[in-house]
């Protein structure tokens, strides 16, 4: 998708030319775009030219170095030690712990938020790395010739197969399910697709916004998430649901009609109220 030069396309269409291609999803810059929601004038070549930088000055210190398990370590040692990156303990549910710049300003940030910084250097180098959505927190790995090593990208600190396996079980534990049910542990390692992580990304907003009652904000995620997955029909029950708490009730109303005509059977009874009470306010 292009514009003229007399054209200027809001930050959700630029969102969508960003990730209506799979073959050609611009996985960095539309986690950058996110936070255009909450800094509307956010500079988005000026933050891709921070992480340029940060590129530079990695390869500066790598004077050369071509074997992975080495450059692995040098760039671990540039990323937790000389700059300092790490996760936002004292104030998690911060949405700003979802945006690329202010994570690059602040240094401190969420796993997956750290993972994408991360990545982005790390392929920089040419290694071989892929974030995975592992549940309850976004991990990475490398490629190496020794092996796929599995890391932390709060930390860097790398995981054994048990140790990631004693992650996963409170997980599998909440769902219910048994170690005879289990699918291998592998198949929680595989990468995710990017189409996936700024999902990851967006579902992470929008479980913040949610709690912190923050309806215009949580419409926006959703806007994003629609263009990000269209076939799913649930977003707009979530969005006219979004709505309603806004007292946007005509878009709420129209949401949900629109949901009514895909919706499970189960849910007719909750959406034929809702509706209805929204009519009333009309």
């Amino acid at each position: 998708m292009s514009w003229t030069i007399d054209e200027h396309p809001t930050a959700l269409q630029y969102f969508a030319s960003l990730v209506q291609s799979d073959e050609n999803f611009a996985l960095t810059e539309a986690a950058i775009s996110i936070a255009q929601d909450a800094a509307p004038g956010l500079d988005l070549q000026a933050v891709m030219a921070e992480l340029d930088r940060l590129q530079v000055r990695l390869k500066q210190r790598l004077s050369g170095e071509t074997d992975p398990l080495r450059q692995l370590s040098a760039l671990n040692k540039f990323f937790y030690g000389e700059l300092g990156f790490a996760g936002n303990l004292n104030n998690y549910y911060d949405p700003g712990n979802s945006y690329i710049h202010h994570v690059l300003n602040t240094r401190r940030g969420i796993p997956i938020s750290v993972a994408l910084i991360w990545l982005e250097l790390a392929s920089s180098l040419g290694l071989a790395v892929e974030g995975i959505s592992f549940p309850g927190h976004f991990m990475v790995k490398a490629l190496l010739p020794q092996g796929q090593v599995v890391l932390d990208p709060l930390t860097g600190e790398s995981h054994s197969a048990n140790a990631l396996a004693e992650r996963l079980q409170p997980f599998l534990d909440q769902a219910g399910i048994s170690a005879d049910e289990a699918a291998p542990l592998g198949l929680y390692l595989q990468a995710a697709s990017p189409r996936d992580i700024v999902e990851r990304m967006l579902r992470n907003l929008q479980e913040i916004h949610q709690s912190q009652r923050d309806w215009d904000m949580l419409v926006a995620v959703i806007n994003r998430l629609m263009l990000l997955q269209p076939a799913k029909s649930e977003l707009l029950r979530e969005r006219g649901l979004a709505y309603a708490q806004a007292g946007i009730n005509d878009r709420a109303l129209s949401d949900l009609e629109r949901y009514a005509l895909v919706a499970p059977d189960s849910e007719y009874g909750f959406l034929e109220k809702t509706m209805n009470n929204l009519r009333k306010v009309l």
